[in-house]
């Protein structure tokens, strides 16, 4: 019989299974690796959602390391921009892209993407970006048009969205404020082959260490997987993983993290990124966010999810970028009244913003 978990036990293993909080030194792929993959649509988000969970990086040294290669940004599943490995990107790709695409069919037939404009696309990606040219969106989407191929009305992103899917391009190094495309080929080297059953395992190892305790569920919808294939792969990882209950419902987490003492840290009040993988990387968000906060976080429940404030594992608000007398700050933007305690908590976790935008490499 699983054993039983409350939902302050569940929350500090999720706290501490996500690096939000423990001990330790860690770089940039360590973080990435350990969460197997992090939202990062909104690229400077993404960035600190990177640094949060490595304290004393800085937003250079996340830049640095995907200007390297160590961790690249591309769409690995949900048609969602994330930050990964090099090695895993292909494996993912694997499993989740014919399922992705196949759902875009329809808005493909809207933008009139049809399989000959893809197929010309791809030759001018591969003409472009051979020889590990990079070249930024603009200068991309100019090179369609060149070549005949119309990119307005977002119908250029979404030719990139397809050969990034189809394992053509991803993005590579800094350019300007964003990132260069690059052929995935030249920028990434082969790595390791994994059958579909093997995948699978990985896929539901990683996702249930670095986010676990979360529920089949919660896996399938973070995954995008069929049903049956996350609970194949759930099978296949049982050796490594652990079954937790809390109200009846199973939820799993790597064995080697489920007995570790919590450090129980004290006064923290966590200043998250928005779309961060604490919020979103689980399907049921009830045990984090409260329904009649929702509104706060997710305006207009346009998609859009705001940066929040964490304290004892529950969303108590949002916080917005704002000019601190060091430079870019944290402004806290709580939904109740705030304990002097925790005023202060957010404040060491503000100064932890700004001086991770503004410190050097």
């Amino acid at each position: 019989m699983a054993n039983r978990i409350d939902r302050t036990r569940l929350l500090q293993l999720r706290l501490s299974n996500q690096l939000i909080e423990g001990d330790g030194q860690r770089g940039a792929a360590d973080v990435v690796s350990r969460l197997l993959a992090i939202q990062a649509q909104d690229f400077g988000q993404g960035l600190w959602a990177v640094g949060v969970r490595a304290p004393g990086i800085t937003r250079a040294d996340v830049l640095s390391a995907l200007s390297t290669g160590e961790v690249i940004r591309s769409w690995p599943m949900r048609g969602t921009l994330f930050f990964v490995l090099p090695g895993d990107l292909r494996w993912i790709l694997a499993l989740t892209a014919e399922r992705t695409l196949a759902s875009a069919r329809t808005r493909y037939r809207q933008f009139e993407l049809d399989e000959s404009t893809l197929s010309h696309a791809r030759d001018v990606a591969l003409s472009t970006l051979e020889g590990q040219t990079e070249v930024g969106r603009k200068e991309f989407m100019a090179a369609l048009e060149q070549a005949g191929i119309p990119t307005s009305n977002q119908r250029g992103y979404h030719i990139i969205w397809h050969l990034a899917h189809t394992g053509v391009v991803c993005w590579g190094p800094s350019y300007g404020t964003q990132q260069a495309l690059v052929l995935l080929d030249e920028w990434v080297p082969a790595g390791r082959g994994l059958d579909r059953d093997e995948a699978l395992r990985e896929f539901a190892v990683r996702y249930f260490t670095g986010h676990g305790p979360a529920t089949l569920n919660d896996f399938a919808w973070w995954s995008k997987l069929t049903v049956s294939d996350a609970r194949a792969g759930l099978q296949l990882a049982r050796d490594e993983l652990t079954e937790l209950d809390h109200e009846d419902t199973g939820y799993w987490v790597s064995s080697r993290t489920v007995d570790e003492p919590f450090p129980g840290e004290k006064d923290v009040v966590h200043a998250l990124p928005g779309f961060d993988e604490y919020l979103l990387g689980y399907q049921e968000r009830v045990h984090l966010l409260a329904p009649e906060h929702a509104q706060r976080v997710i305006p207009g429940k346009n998609g859009i999810f705001k940066p929040i404030m964490v304290a004892d594992g529950r969303v108590a608000g949002t916080w917005r970028r704002a000019k601190g007398r060091g430079g870019v700050t944290a402004a806290a933007e709580p939904f109740g009244e705030m304990a002097a305690e925790q005023t202060e908590a957010f404040a060491q976790s503000a100064k932890a913003y700004e001086w991770f935008m503004s410190a050097k490499a």
